[in-house]
């Protein structure tokens, strides 16, 4: 059967704001194709990048090592809890997203992901804002129970910002579900019958990191 392939990722751009507070990234070059022509035969040059960025820049992937000092990092993540999971996509416009939004909902081996809609305002001040939407820590506790594989977002924080705890990190991390925030374009998704993957590189010590997340969908 045909299918399509769907990028929820957003783009990582030079100086550009993910979460209100860090810096952005920095690219530029570590080769020039002009200072490589000096290096290769007439006709022959290269380009080399260079990014200094957080971890936690555009849409990126929490692993348990990014909460508890004993959770297993990037370089351990098994590939098979980030790929070709089956898409449970949960639609919602609440702030507190509550475990009753799970209703019907087929969790067990699901990548869930929450369309909240909230990568409208991806670019804007808003989009920081503290009044975005967020999954309860009783929704969290709710897809451990139910044995999600893992949980994603299109908001700026899975947790409620507007304070200092983080129930959601701390339940799903604790039942070693990796988290991905800042997806866009779920809505894509909706009603469809899609298979998610979001991976990270094999880093060694570091907990969190951008990925390119998409879905397999159908046509």
């Amino acid at each position: 059967m045909p299918r399509t392939l769907i990028d929820l990722s957003h783009e990582i751009e030079h100086g550009m704001t993910t979460y209100p507070g860090l810096p952005g990234p920095e690219i530029s070059d570590h080769l020039s194709r002009d200072t490589s022509r000096e290096h290769y035969d007439a006709g022959t040059e290269f380009h080399i990048g260079r990014i200094s960025m957080v971890a936690n820049t555009g849409t990126y992937l929490d692993t348990p090592a990014h909460r508890y000092p004993d959770g297993h990092d990037l370089a351990v993540l098994p590939l098979h809890a980030v790929t070709d999971l089956p898409a449970a996509v949960v639609a919602t416009r609440d702030r507190a997203i509550g475990p009753e939004t799970l209703d019907g909902v087929e969790v067990e081996g699901a990548a869930v992901l929450f369309a909240t809609g909230w990568d409208r305002h991806w670019g804007t001040e808003g989009y920081g804002a503290s009044e975005h939407p967020f999954v309860t820590g009783e929704t969290a506790e709710l897809l451990a129970e139910r044995g999600a594989a893992l949980v994603g977002i299109d908001s700026v924080n899975i947790d409620d910002t507007s304070g200092g705890t983080r129930p959601a990190h701390s339940a799903l991390l604790a039942a070693e579900i990796p988290i991905v925030e800042h997806l866009t374009g779920l809505e894509q998704l909706v009603g469809r019958s899609a298979r998610f993957s979001a991976v990270p590189p094999k880093i060694r010590g570091m907990g969190t990191f951008t990925v390119r997340a998409f879905a397999v969908v159908d046509c």
